[in-house]
């Protein structure tokens, strides 16, 4: 099976409401449970070597991980703004950030992280462990098995990591997630991993994206790209438009069902510290809301990491500067997350 066929399953079976339970179901248990590390036919290229990014996946679930990789470290401020989060980690620096999916049990896999990472030391040495942050997206929706990304597949994403390299689409924490799922989650697309790099003036911007958002997804031109599709007509249509409809019906707009969440990842080679870096990572996140309508809702999981790797000091560049250039990268970056 493709990962495009994965793709169309998933939302087919969002659509009918999910998949009947099966009489055996699949588990981490399975001493045999396949990993894939391939990287697809879709991958960014890009000149950032000062991190490194690997894959891993159970395509039995089908679910998987996505790890970015700092060898020497990174400064990191995490910025949490959907009201159902799932993240670990918010220590302000980092070695490795960890995307998955599996809803809160999909955190195990960071733990893989950190023990790849310590198993890596020619000594022992408990004074200085490795910093691995993590966050998830609830990928459930559209399967009957019991399988996330544990220990295991964080360790082999760990491995697979290279430089300069970033699967798109329906991988990794990609697998199984979907955008513009609507007021009775009938209304999914299928979604994925993103990711986009510019460079200018000598600093470095890089973002990826993982995308499973209750809102739908548009373009610099205001238009609706992917997501909240009419289960009727099969057109695309504003959550504005729905609620409209809902109004002169007499219907009400209920509250969405949970399992939403997007999470993100910006790193910058200028150096950033502190507040500073903080204050970054709230205007860059804040601005997926031109990119997601609606953004940051109470079930939504939102959650973003703003990283600096310290390699250059390039004058005479502001704070605000950086975060209208992260925040166009990042847009990109949404607008690549499709299967």
């Amino acid at each position: 099976m493709t990962h495009h066929d994965i793709a169309r399953a998933v939302v087919a079976a969002v659509l009918a409401g999910g998949i009947q339970a099966q009489t055996t179901v699949k588990t981490n248990d399975d001493p045999d449970l396949p990993i894939s590390t391939e990287p697809g036919d879709r991958v960014l290229a890009y000149d950032f070597p000062a991190f490194h990014v690997g894959i891993a996946e159970y395509p039995d679930g089908p679910t998987g991980v996505t790890v970015l990789h700092f060898p020497t470290g990174a400064n990191m401020a995490l910025d949490v703004r959907g009201g159902s989060p799932g993240v670990v980690g918010d220590y302000g620096y980092v070695h490795a950030i960890t995307l998955a999916g599996g809803s809160l049990l999909g955190l195990e896999a960071a733990s893989g992280v950190a023990a790849g990472l310590f198993a890596r030391r020619d000594k022992a040495d408990w004074n200085t462990i490795p910093l691995v942050s993590g966050g998830i997206v609830f990928d459930f929706g559209g399967r009957s098995n019991m399988i996330y990304p544990d220990k295991r597949l964080g360790r082999a994403a760990l491995e697979n990591a290279g430089p300069n390299r970033f699967p798109l689409g329906a991988r990794g924490a990609g697998m199984s997630v979907t955008v513009g799922n609507g007021f009775d989650f009938d209304r999914a697309e299928a979604a994925g991993q993103g990711a986009a790099y510019r460079e200018i003036g000598g600093v470095k911007f890089f973002a990826c994206v993982v995308l499973n958002a209750i809102g739908a997804v548009f373009d610099r031109e205001g238009n609706l790209v992917r997501g909240h599709v009419d289960p009727t007509s099969g057109e695309r249509t504003t959550y504005m438009e729905d609620i409209e409809r809902r109004v002169e019906a007499a219907q009400a707009a209920p509250d969405p069902q949970p399992g939403n969440t997007t999470i993100t990842v910006v790193v910058t080679n200028q150096t950033v510290r502190g507040h500073d870096l903080t204050q970054l990572g709230r205007q860059v996140h804040s601005s997926m809301a031109r990119a997601i309508q609606p953004f940051h809702t109470r079930d939504d999981g939102d959650a973003l990491w703003m990283v600096s790797t310290g390699e250059v000091e390039v004058a005479p560049w502001s704070l605000t500067a950086l975060g209208v250039v992260a925040s166009e990268v990042v847009w990109d970056a949404v607008l690549a997350a499709h299967p």
